[in-house]
């Protein structure tokens, strides 16, 4: 009899490894972390903001002759994507994502590559202020 019962409880444990627990859904907000270079990103007129993201551009190691757009693009997790349009003396003109985090870094990508990799879209969705050129 003891012998069953050591047998039966054994199967019942491994029985019931087998089986996954249902998942547990969960009330908690999501907090998303800021911080006050992200803020002022958003604050700049377009002059100013282009100076910022080519400065982004030039310190990941990539070059930007001139921006002649530029703005928000949206959120990706805790980041906030800025997309700017350059252009050069000669070849192509090129779209980049900048990422900037909540830590004040930023992350530089060719816009061809951000969307080939399932990253939200290159489109601005808000234009900062102003003119992203001299007036003469």
């Amino acid at each position: 009899m003891r012998t069953r019962l050591t047998i039966a409880l054994g199967a019942l444990a491994l029985a019931a490894c087998n089986q996954q627990q249902p998942a547990q859904t969960s009330n908690e907000p999501a907090i998303k972390v800021r911080s006050s270079e992200q803020e002022q990103l958003h604050q700049l007129d377009a002059l100013n903001l282009a100076i910022a993201l080519k400065r982004a551009i030039y310190d990941a190691g990539y070059t930007c002759k001139r921006i002649t757009d530029a703005g928000f693009a949206g959120s990706y997790k805790n980041l906030d994507m800025w997309m700017a349009h350059c252009v050069y003396q000669t070849g192509e003109p090129r779209n980049w994502a900048i990422f900037a985090g909540p830590d004040g870094s930023a992350q530089v990508r060719d816009c061809r590559d951000v969307e080939a990799t399932g990253l939200p879209k290159c489109e601005i969705k808000q234009r900062p202020k102003g003119s992203f050129g001299f007036t003469k």
